[in-house]
């Protein structure tokens, strides 16, 4: 069993990297601008939130833009961490969930009527952790029986409404293996 695990959302699309450096560019530029009139003129160097309304907007769009969520795991001590994170920056605490019961897959349909498949961790009865989303069925399916094997709990198949199905993982583990060595 690994003692730290973490899962990741999808890497954001290669396109959107020069759109985040436009934006911080942006903000950093008004900066720049704010510091050399203040540093150029006789104004008082009194400093406003109203003068970095800019700089926050346009550093906020860039961080949207190259911002990517993640769940670290740290089965040892049964603590997780969302995070959302921003180059080195990681925003975000931990938590500890103990009582395991079952990891789910199941599926929420979008505005576009396409599909998002969810992973939960279910625990403590009826209180639930979410850890993945993912427009691919066998990615998140992965994810969940990945996640179920490391915590030796069941996992549950939720895709198709009204028919949940408990996993036999003995079959996926046999599954998996045949598929490997093909």
């Amino acid at each position: 069993m690994k003692p730290n695990t973490i899962i990741s959302e999808s890497a954001r699309p290669i396109w959107q990297i020069p759109i985040a450096a436009l934006f911080f560019t942006m903000a950093f530029g008004i900066m720049g601008y704010k510091i050399f009139l203040w540093a150029t003129t006789d104004r008082p160097l009194g400093i406003r939130i109203i003068d970095f309304e800019g700089v926050i907007y346009f550093a906020g769009i860039g961080a949207s833009f190259c911002s990517r969520k993640r769940i670290h795991i740290n089965i040892s001590n049964s603590r997780f961490r969302p995070t959302i994170e921003v180059g080195p920056l990681k925003i975000g605490s931990w938590q500890t969930i103990k009582n395991y019961q079952y990891v789910s897959v199941f599926h929420q349909p979008t505005v576009g009527g396409d599909y998002i498949f969810e992973v939960n961790l279910w625990y403590d009865n009826n209180k639930h952790f979410e850890l993945y989303e993912e427009n691919n069925y066998t990615e998140a399916f992965l994810i969940g029986y990945e996640l179920s094997e490391q915590l030796n709990i069941d996992l549950l198949d939720a895709t198709v409404p009204n028919d949940f199905k408990w996993v036999d993982k003995d079959e996926w583990k046999a599954k998996i293996a045949s598929e490997s060595i093909a």
